[in-house]
């Protein structure tokens, strides 16, 4: 665990797991009415939550697998990164890929955020990079 300081604006619901071994806390809707999305639409969603994470680590929001499965309710920029020293309100890009309009309620559990050690790359310019058996072979080169 690291402790993670959060500040919530009145009435917004502090992330909680779901279970014992659950590796992402869900993150609630805070919303002065509901939002209804149509099928292809996007809207920008408040949580209310707003954090302090320890230095070497970000914070990942993703989707809830439940949302995605029954009504195709996604997040674009999934995972989307929330670094350590941001300390504005935690705000979410939801998507409706579904077939239906989805209507998004104030408390509802839209995804969950899960904490990742942050690696950062020491960046060395070079002319020639190592080659190796697949080389500059990408997207679908090893097969379906």
């Amino acid at each position: 665990m690291i402790p993670v300081r959060i500040r919530l604006k009145n009435g917004a619901v502090l992330p909680e797991y779901g279970s014992k071994g659950a590796a992402g806390a869900d993150i609630s809707a805070f919303l002065e009415e509901p939002v209804v999305l149509k099928p292809g639409e996007t809207a920008l969603v408040d949580t209310g939550v707003f954090m302090e994470i320890p230095g070497g680590y970000e914070a990942q929001i993703r989707p809830r697998s439940g949302l995605a499965l029954k009504h195709g309710i996604t997040f674009l920029n999934s995972p989307g990164t929330i670094d350590a020293d941001y300390r504005g309100e935690v705000k979410i890009i939801v998507t409706n890929l579904g077939k239906e309009d989805f209507r998004i309620e104030n408390g509802m559990r839209i995804g969950q955020i899960i904490f990742a050690k942050v690696y950062r790359g020491d960046f060395l310019k070079t002319e020639l990079l190592e080659e190796t058996e697949r080389n500059d072979g990408g997207f679908g080169h090893t097969g379906l």
